[in-house]
């Protein structure tokens, strides 16, 4: 056998090693871990919160950009924070209603909680951090309710992985001291537009943080 031969069936062998450890992949490794960012496999619904530190002046009601702007703040400063008010979609559809929330509010639809997860992570540079809580009002007090249980995001070196933090924003825990709207909600975890409150919305504190991505996937 001469040496070109041997270097053809070399290569040829190489080549049908190649191919098998990637139908191997295909079969074994599953599309879950094929980016390795810790998130679920399969379709969703990408909606990220972007941090500026300019108002926009830009009319985004009803453009749907699956982005929503908020302020900025500082990464040592107190919080900044901006109501994204919530919605229940009659249809089971994400949608953003008000895209700017650099003037304190902005707006998100989506379906009542029990047919999704959210997976969250933050990104852009090092340093920023954001704490996302939900909250509605009272309807007989007219005051703010916001849950005991929140989600901080800090964004660290190195890459960021999403995690579950369905509960957090779907759920409010009422705090202990408030015994009649726990009695009037008939339990201490209210799911999200549970009747027992009204006017829903998530408390977004922003430190510095540039960008968080939220995923929704079917359940």
């Amino acid at each position: 056998m001469t040496k070109q031969m041997k270097k053809h069936r070399t290569m040829a062998a190489l080549a049908a090693g190649s191919l098998t450890m990637v139908l191997l992949t295909l079969i074994f490794g599953g599309v879950a871990g094929a980016t390795g960012n810790g998130a679920p496999s399969g379709e969703h619904y990408n909606l990220n919160i972007i941090g500026v530190s300019k108002a926009k002046t830009a009319d985004m009601t009803g453009d749907d950009g699956h982005r929503i702007f908020v302020n900025l703040g500082s990464k040592t400063g107190d919080p900044v924070r901006t109501k994204i008010l919530l919605s229940q979609s009659a249809d089971g559809t994400f949608k953003v209603l008000d895209g700017n929330g650099t003037d304190g509010k902005a707006s998100f639809q989506l379906p009542a909680p029990g047919s999704y997860t959210i997976w969250a992570r933050p990104l852009g540079q090092p340093g920023g951090q954001a704490k996302v809580t939900t909250c509605a009002i009272d309807p007989l007090t007219l005051e703010e309710v916001c849950s005991t249980s929140f989600e901080v995001f800090v964004r660290g070196t190195g890459q960021s992985k999403f995690v579950d933090v369905t509960t957090s924003l779907t759920t409010i825990v009422i705090d202990a001291s408030l015994t009649d709207l726990i009695l009037a909600c008939g339990g201490d975890t209210v799911a999200l537009f549970d009747p027992c409150l009204e006017g829903y919305f998530w408390a977004y504190d922003n430190n510095g943080l540039r960008l968080l991505q939220l995923r929704f996937y079917p359940n």
